[in-house]
């Protein structure tokens, strides 16, 4: 049975609106990334400002935690009823979850029933999440040319580096309009507010949309199936193929493009403390650049075949991201990188006194010499060793050392904050980033580079997803590896690499976790991952 296309007039509106649910999609998301630090001084401040930093990190990532759960929902819905209706019902409620957070009372006003509500918004939020890209990567593949796939279902992909972007413009904008205080203080829910304008334009342009002409024709056919997640999921054939798109895939897909489109930002902003509108205009420009990346990629597959480019995308990132980050570091803040050069920092202390500070319920409290003398550190992106020693933990820079204590008050601590900044300022440890001293385009070529591997991975894989399983469980079988991989592994990347910077003092040690996970990603595409470009998806 051979493929039907839609007709150019129509093949643009539906670009439109599967493009336009995608970037309503990441535009929801990365505000609240992209003000994490302001999130956790207005919900999680009693927890203090490391461990109420990752608290806020946890709460975003609890978004992608429960979007395998809207995959297999909203995966049988569109299967069983259609392509067209389940993007309708996902979008309504991810885009009313993201208004209401701009409303929510914080914990001044709720205390801790602000933080359980804002974690309650961010799963309805991920909850729907888990069945709209499934669902604007199928209805865009089954109506596309099948020479032109690739090319086609890349729009989406550029849809969500223009939803990151559209995010930081409205941030920066906003924050430029009324001044860094006012937007910490109550200017932050703005961004927020405003996405119920780019939910109505979402809902308008999917209305005039019709159903996949493949989802139509199988229906006609009576080809249909019955039950979806179980011939999806129980059925071995299909099984195996969902497991070889998670672990070829998108297991390396979301790490990879969730440290060149997110964490580095938290790097930049919370590491090596770069002055917030200055990381916006940063990450921006690196966006525009990966757009362009991402059609470039998406068109290539279409003449090379899917699996050579994302093979290159999982390569460049494992050989390419500890490097680049390290020459982040001398391109945005040289002076930090001079004086971790020349005056190394150590913590000396009994091992047997220090914590992991990863706690995601939120029950432990890092109150040790060593847990004070690591957050310490860590809120002021200073690099650090570790030394075994006995008794309580004591900083050393140089020549001078600084002891810390147990169960500080918050003024004890508040004072030993002070003396140990004090101390690093003397060994030439700047308080920020200069503005004055960043080498733009340099940093900016760094951060397309870091973005090139997410690229070429992310470019292609709608398309291959797509034509890894048949039309009938389709929605199922792609949803499901896709938010394990991008959500499990690359929502929950900024709340683990963050945490582990925080333990090991290593800057750069966070960006192990992707490199890791991309390297078992390229060998597991290398002798796995079947070839797709040119199957026949219509079967």
């Amino acid at each position: 049975m051979s493929e039907e296309t839609a007709p150019a007039p129509r093949m643009g509106l539906v670009l439109a609106a599967s493009a336009a649910g995608t970037i309503f999609e990441w535009y929801d998301f990365f505000i609240f990334g992209s003000l994490t630090a302001i999130i956790a001084k207005h919900f999680f401040a009693s927890a203090g400002e490391t461990q109420g930093f990752i608290f806020a990190l946890l709460t975003f990532a609890a978004g992608f935690a429960v979007r395998p759960l809207g995959a297999i929902v909203f995966g049988w819905f569109g299967d069983r009823t259609g392509r067209k209706r389940t993007f309708l019902v996902t979008i309504t409620i991810m885009g009313l979850a993201t208004f209401a957070i701009g409303l929510l009372p914080d914990a001044a006003q709720l205390g801790l029933n602000a933080a359980w509500l804002l974690l309650g918004l961010r799963m309805l939020q991920g909850f729907a999440v888990g069945g709209e890209y499934g669902g604007a990567a199928i209805y865009v593949a089954e109506h596309a040319d099948p020479k032109k796939r690739g090319a086609a279902t890349g729009w989406i992909q550029v849809a969500a580096s223009v939803g990151l972007f559209l995010a930081l413009a409205v941030i920066f904008v906003t924050r430029s309009w009324m001044g860094e205080d006012a937007f910490a203080a109550w200017g932050w829910r703005i961004p927020f507010l405003l996405s119920v304008g780019l939910l109505g334009v979402s809902l308008w342009i999917r209305l005039k949309l019709d159903e996949s002409p493949l989802f139509r024709k199988m229906q006609e056919e009576g080809r249909g199936s019955r039950a979806p997640l179980s011939e999806a999921f129980f059925q071995w054939k299909n099984l195996r193929l969902v497991l070889i798109a998670l672990f070829a895939l998108m297991m390396g897909q979301g790490v990879v493009w969730y440290t060149a489109n997110f964490y580095a930002q938290v790097f930049l902003e919370r590491v090596v403390k770069v002055e917030p509108r200055m990381v916006n205009l940063l990450i921006m420009a690196m966006l525009v650049g990966s757009a362009l990346l991402h059609v470039f990629f998406a068109r290539l597959s279409d003449r090379v075949g899917r699996k050579p480019v994302m093979l290159f995308g999982l390569a460049l990132a494992a050989i390419a991201f500890v490097p680049g980050f390290r020459m982040l570091t001398e391109a945005v803040n040289p002076a930090l990188a001079e004086a971790s050069a020349r005056v190394p920092v150590v913590i000396v202390a009994d091992p047997q006194d220090c914590s992991v500070q990863f706690d995601p319920i939120g029950k432990t409290k890092f109150t040790s010499s060593c847990d004070i003398a690591k957050a310490t550190l860590a809120s002021a992106g200073v690099p650090y060793r570790n030394e075994a020693g006995q008794g309580v933990a004591r900083i050393r820079v140089g020549g001078k050392e600084v002891a810390s204590s147990a169960r500080m008050s918050a003024a004890e601590r508040k004072n030993f904050t002070t003396l140990v900044l004090g101390v690093l300022g003397s060994a030439g440890y700047p308080p920020k980033a200069d503005s004055a001293k960043i080498d733009v385009p340099r940093a900016i070529l760094i951060l397309i580079l870091l973005a090139m591997g997410a690229a070429a991975l992310y470019g292609p894989q709608a398309a291959a997803l797509v034509e890894l399983f048949p039309t009938r469980i389709r929605y199922s079988a792609l949803s499901l590896p896709y938010h394990i991989g991008n959500g499990w592994f690359g929502g929950f990347l900024p709340a683990i690499a963050f945490a582990i910077v925080a333990a090991t003092g290593n800057i750069y040690a966070g960006v192990y976790y992707p490199v890791t996970i991309a390297a078992i990603g390229f060998f597991v595409t290398l002798f796995f991952m079947p070839e797709t470009r040119g199957r026949d998806i219509s079967i």
